[in-house]
């Protein structure tokens, strides 16, 4: 989805979700901000800045607002689309805890590609359209792995 027809790095899709989350409403963010929301030098954000400009992503100028273009805009918004299926399935079908189901949408969801997230959207309609129907099979695998955790630490103990 980059413009001028190149894959983005893991890290350059970091920074275009950065800007999209801190732009909120506003659509336009600070580079301070994006530094800070990514833990990163200004130095860092400035250089990501430049490459997302060059690739047709983002407007930048030195000192000044960064902005989406269109193009940087729909790409954030599926890169944020992808995020929360994936953080949505750590959750509510795993039941992992918010702050590891964060951690880990941000490590796989460069790593997983349309077919896999297509699915696992499909994935976590079907359990909740079932869910609905009296059947919760994310509860029935939430009390399934609780047992083989328990099991396993009883085992151990031994």
């Amino acid at each position: 989805m980059a413009a001028k027809g190149s894959k983005l790095s893991a890290s350059l899709e970091d920074y275009l979700e950065a800007i999209f989350n801190v732009a909120g409403e506003s659509n336009v963010a600070r580079s301070k901000d994006i530094a800070e929301l990514l833990g990163v030098s200004r130095a860092s954000v400035t250089g990501a800045l430049r490459v997302l400009k060059t690739k047709g992503l983002a407007n930048y100028k030195p000192y000044d607002f960064v902005t989406l273009t269109e193009a940087g805009r729909a790409s954030a918004a599926e890169i944020v689309r992808k995020h929360n299926i994936l953080k949505s399935f750590f959750i509510n079908l795993l039941g992992v805890e918010k702050d590891i189901a964060q951690q880990a949408a941000c490590k796989t969801e460069h790593a997983l590609g349309p077919e896999v997230i297509a699915r696992m959207l499909s994935f976590i309609e079907f359990v909740t359209k079932n869910s609905k129907k009296g059947y919760d099979l994310a509860d029935k695998f939430k009390k399934f792995y609780k047992n083989n955790k328990e099991r396993s630490k009883n085992r151990n103990d031994k």
